[in-house]
């Protein structure tokens, strides 16, 4: 069979086949050239789930009439001229596929005025880059692109589409999630003529919350903290749920770099780690972030869809995204409004981890919040202590112990209402975390092996194993490379004497192959932690005294992650007065 060269048409058709999965990744990279456009508001018309239609008006800079055909066409794009813009992209589109590639696939029409024209220009391409006919059409600044019956040329592709229904909802989701990526412009969605989503710009914090709450609901950003981070060029911002607002999916879990969502499985571990010992199992996290950094440090030009991207310090990425969302996770500590505020009919209310915006819009992690330590066991009556309280409600947050209910639970008064207290959930974590503190400040003790161990591995691994010998050593591991294939595995460490060595040096060096790092060691660690300090906190049904329990009380508004045990269970619970009044109808 001899050579040929594809025509244009089929060429543009194939590129599709990379992109335009179906209705919803039109819509993706439409709106892209919107943001590219300068768009300060975007109107989105769709009908049948965007089979039908699909039509994208923006009022941005536009595009002039001579570069109509050439917007049209492959491989044109006003975003990059040379490998050094494309070492530098931060432009959302800049392939120049998008528009050519749709129009192969669909009916389309490029219609756009730009700023000082008394009139915008029209355009209809279908994919073979050709006779483009020009014609003056009335439109206001800024472009519309409309698409018609997608997939009428290529059946087989339209076969694969599922209800007008599903579709949409695919449309929606994306809207939605660029919607995220753009606060300060407005987005309005018909589908069938009927409006089903406007979003205002959102240009403070404030007004960027209720858009959050608008898309993710009002219950995650009622139980999500603030977070803005700014090191070594580096910035993370944005918002992620304390540990006890979680779900089973990990269907609301936002990241993006530079403004363009993306999936990337170095954050995605880094996040995962940093929740580890708060999350309950089987739980994933819901978060929006946006990371921030130089684009020559990112590839934004590894996936035909650019959903994915490559970091070229994917390391130092990976462990400040995850020191970020650790260290605002342990700062999670209680707090109160100002007692003065309060009285007895208030109608503000106290949040379980009192994370709301209605009082803590941020957390300012670089200055910790320091508790002053009012109990003495040897100096203070219980009557001194309760008029303690009385007198300084913020000082202790969750309250004066009234009684150990079945040996389980300690009940509280606080400054606006009650708490309810899992004894052996919160001493847990206090012994967890006091433990992790004592293992991090001393030295890892080593155990030798009576028998040291042969692991035969790949020469890729044997070498890697070899150039991480003092990364092992740190870790309690004495490790040598003795054949080509062969590593001798001598010492482990004392805390892991009843691990499987073998196997951890193996998974270790997976994970330094996959994400140059490891934190399994840490993680096993952590894990035999845990556990001491559940065998080492106070059992159920063992009645403390008071000045046992106000002690306990005390020690939890210090500890860092102090809301859930190691299993990421919640260690106490509020109920405001207003709460109490209620279940009793009072004032009803």
């Amino acid at each position: 069979m001899s050579i040929h060269i594809l025509p244009p048409q089929l060429v543009n058709q194939i590129a599709a086949g990379e992109v335009i999965e179906r209705p919803a990744s039109i819509v993706k990279e439409l709106l892209e050239n919107c943001f590219d456009a300068q768009a300060t508001q975007i109107t989105i018309h769709v009908e049948q789930g965007g089979l039908r239609l699909i039509r994208v008006y923006d009022d941005g800079v536009g595009i002039e009439k001579d570069d109509l055909p050439l917007a049209l066409s492959r491989h044109a794009t006003s975003k990059i001229a040379n490998l050094d813009d494309l070492e530098h992209v931060t432009s959302m589109g800049f392939r120049g596929e998008a528009l050519a590639s749709i129009s192969s696939v669909a009916k389309l029409t490029l219609t756009s005025r730009v700023e000082n024209s008394t009139h915008g220009w029209s355009v209809i391409s279908d994919g073979a880059e050709q006779f483009f006919d020009i014609q003056p059409a009335p439109h206001p600044q800024g472009t519309t692109v409309e698409v018609c019956d997608l997939f009428y040329n290529t059946p087989a592709r339209r076969k694969f589409l599922k209800s007008d229904k599903t579709e949409f909802s695919h449309i929606e989701i994306i809207i939605k999630r660029m919607a995220l990526s753009r606060f300060a412009l407005g987005f309005t969605l018909f589908h069938q003529q009927k409006e089903i989503l406007k979003l205002t710009p959102a240009l403070d914090l404030a007004q960027q919350e209720q858009r959050v709450a608008a898309i993710l609901s009002s219950d995650f950003i009622n139980n999500a903290l603030h977070l803005d981070f700014e090191i070594s060029g580096l910035t993370l911002s944005g918002w992620i749920s304390v540990p006890t607002f979680s779900r089973s999916q990990t269907d609301m879990q936002f990241f993006y770099v530079n403004g363009r969502f993306v999936k990337d499985k170095t954050v995605a571990h880094a996040i995962k780690q940093a929740y580890s010992d708060v999350l309950f199992h089987g739980r994933h996290a819901v978060f929006v972030l946006y990371l921030t950094l130089n684009p020559e440090e990112v590839d934004v030009n590894a996936h035909p869809a650019k959903l994915e991207v490559r970091f070229r310090e994917s390391r130092a990425v990976h462990d400040f995204v995850m020191s970020c969302v650790k260290r605002a996770l342990a700062n999670v500590r209680p707090t109160i409004p100002n007692y003065d505020e309060l009285s007895a009919h208030s109608e503000i209310e106290f949040d379980t981890f009192q994370t709301s915006p209605r009082f803590q819009k941020s957390l300012n992690l670089s200055e910790p919040e320091i508790y002053q330590t009012l109990y003495s066991q040897s100096n203070e009556s219980p009557i001194e202590y309760k008029k303690t309280f009385d007198t300084n409600p913020n000082l202790m947050v969750l309250g004066y112990a009234i009684s150990h209910l079945h040996g389980i639970y300690i009940v509280a008064e606080t400054a606006t209402g009650m708490v309810l207290v899992d004894t052996h959930a919160a001493h847990e974590r206090i012994t967890f975390e006091r433990l992790k503190q004592q293992y991090a400040d001393g030295k890892i003790a080593t155990q030798s092996l009576l028998l040291p161990i042969k692991i035969t591995v790949t020469e890729a691994e044997a070498e890697l194993a070899e150039n991480s010998e003092h990364f092992f050593a740190q870790l309690g591991f004495e490790l040598n490379r003795i054949a080509l294939e062969t590593l001798l595995l001598r010492a482990q460490p004392a805390l892991l004497q009843n691990s499987d060595g073998e196997q951890l040096v193996r998974d270790v060096l997976a994970d330094l192959i996959e994400h140059e790092e490891s934190y399994r060691i840490q993680s096993e660690y952590n894990e035999v932690l845990a556990k001491m300090a559940c065998y080492g906190s106070v059992r159920a049904h063992r009645l403390l005294t008071q000045d046992e329990m106000n002690a306990l009380l005390r020690e939890l508004e210090q500890t860092e992650r102090g809301g859930q045990c190691n299993h990421g269970r919640p260690t106490w619970i509020s109920l405001s007065t207003q709460d109490l009044d209620k279940f009793f109808l009072r004032g009803q």
